[in-house]
C-alpha cells in the first residue's frame, strides 16, 4: 500500500460516533492516527485497535491549549469532529457549548496553522440551513442557523475559511444525519431510535411523518473524510459540501425500518404534533464535483443495529443513558 502523502492525522473526537469508525478506516489506508477525545462515553471504544502501531490516543478536553498544541507537533491534517453534539446536549449548558463548539475550535484552528498541518477538514452541520422551503438546499443558499449548536457551527465554518491558505487546506462536510452501528454507539439519532423502537417495542411511535430527514450510513461518512484526506486540494480549498443519502420523510424512515427488520408485527404509529420542522439537502455538488456519492442505504444501517442487539453488543438500549448524549452529559457533567 502506497503512504498517504497526508501520514499524520489528528482525530479530534477519534472516540465518538463518528471517530470510532473513521479511526479504523484511517489506519486500513495507511494513516498514522493521533485520536484526542475526552473519553466522557468509555475509555475502550479504540480497544480492538490498540495493538496498531499507527494508533496513538490522547485522553483530553479541547479546551486545554498547551495538550491541544503537544497533540499537533507533527501533524499533517486534522479531521475535526469533536464538539458538544446536537441542540439537547448544547442546551444543557450553552456556555460550555459555546466554549468547546466555538472559542475551542477557533483555537483549535489557529494552532494548526502555525503548527504547520497541511489540510483542516471541519465536520460541520447540514442544521446551519435552518428550516427552508427551496427544493433543493444547495450550499450555494445563504445558511441561517436557528440554534446556538447550528450557529457556531457556521462561524467557525466561516473563520476557518478566512485562515485557510499559505499551504493549510481547508474544507468543511456538512453531513445530513448519521445512522448505524459504531463501538460508540448513539440511539439518540433518527433512523436509530426508530430502529431500536422497532427491535425491542415492535412499535415506531411518529410524530407527525411527513417532516423530512436527511441521512447518511456511518460507514458512508466515514469514508467520505477519508477521500478528503486525497482529494487534491485546489478541488476542496475553502469549500463547504452537503453529504447524505438522499432526503425520506419520517413515514418513509419508519417504513425502511420495518423492511429492513422484516417483522411483519412491526405497528407504526403517527401521533400529531406541531413541530413541523422538515430539513432536506441536496448532496450534486460532491458528487459533481468530487465523484463521492454515498452509497449505502439506510436500511443496511438498520440490518447492522439489529445484528448488534441481536448478539448483546449493545447493553440495555432503551434506558442506558451512554447511547444518549443529553441524558449521559446531564448524569456526567452536572453544571
Amino acid at each position: 500500500m502506497p503512504k498517504p502523502e497526508l501520514g499524520t492525522v489528528l482525530v479530534t473526537g477519534g472516540s465518538g460516533f463518528v471517530g470510532s469508525a473513521l479511526v479504523p478506516k484511517l489506519l486500513a489506508a495507511g494513516h498514522r492516527v493521533r485520536s484526542y477525545d475526552r473519553c466522557l462515553f468509555g475509555d475502550d471504544v479504540l480497544e480492538p485497535w490498540r495493538s496498531n502501531p499507527g494508533l496513538e490516543e490522547i485522553k483530553g478536553d479541547l479546551r486545554d491549549a498547551d495538550l491541544v498544541a503537544r497533540s499537533l507537533e507533527g501533524v499533517d491534517a486534522v479531521v475535526h469532529l469533536a464538539c458538544v453534539s446536537n441542540d439537547p446536549s448544547f442546551d444543557l449548558d450553552p456556555v460550555t457549548g459555546k466554549a468547546v463548539n466555538l472559542d475551542a475550535t477557533l483555537s483549535l484552528i489557529d494552532r494548526a496553522r502555525s503548527q504547520g498541518v497541511r489540510r483542516f477538514v471541519f465536520a460541520s452541520s447540514s442544521s446551519v440551513y435552518g428550516l427552508r422551503e427551496e427544493p433543493e438546499i444547495t450550499e450555494d443558499l445563504k445558511p441561517e442557523p436557528l440554534t446556538g449548536y447550528s450557529r457556531y457551527k457556521l462561524e467557525a465554518e466561516e473563520y476557518l475559511f478566512g485562515r485557510g491558505g499559505q499551504g493549510f487546506t481547508v474544507t468543511a462536510l456538512r453531513p445530513a444525519t448519521v445512522c448505524g452501528w459504531a463501538r460508540r454507539l448513539r440511539l439518540d439519532l433518527v433512523v436509530n431510535i426508530f430502529a431500536t423502537q422497532a427491535y425491542y417495542k415492535k412499535k415506531i411511535t411518529l410524530f407527525g411523518g411527513s417532516q423530512k430527514r436527511p441521512n447518511i450510513h456511518i460507514e458512508d461518512i466515514a469514508d467520505c473524510y477519508v477521500e478528503f484526506l486525497r482529494y487534491p486540494s485546489d478541488k476542496i480549498h475553502r469549500r463547504a459540501y452537503n453529504v447524505g443519502h438522499g432526503n425520506h420523510t419520517l413515514a418513509e424512515l419508519g417504513a425502511i425500518v420495518k423492511e429492513a427488520l422484516a417483522d411483519p408485527a412491526i405497528e407504526i404509529v403517527s401521533i400529531p404534533t406541531d413541530d413541523k420542522r422538515s430539513y432536506h439537502i441536496s448532496s450534486e455538488r460532491i458528487r459533481r464535483e468530487l465523484g463521492y456519492v454515498a452509497s449505502r442505504p439506510i436500511g443496511e444501517a438498520v440490518r447492522a443495529l439489529a445484528a448488534a442487539f441481536r448478539s448483546g453488543l449493545v447493553k440495555d438500549a432503551l434506558d442506558n443513558p451512554l447511547y444518549y448524549n443529553a441524558r449521559a452529559l446531564k448524569e456526567r457533567c452536572p453544571r
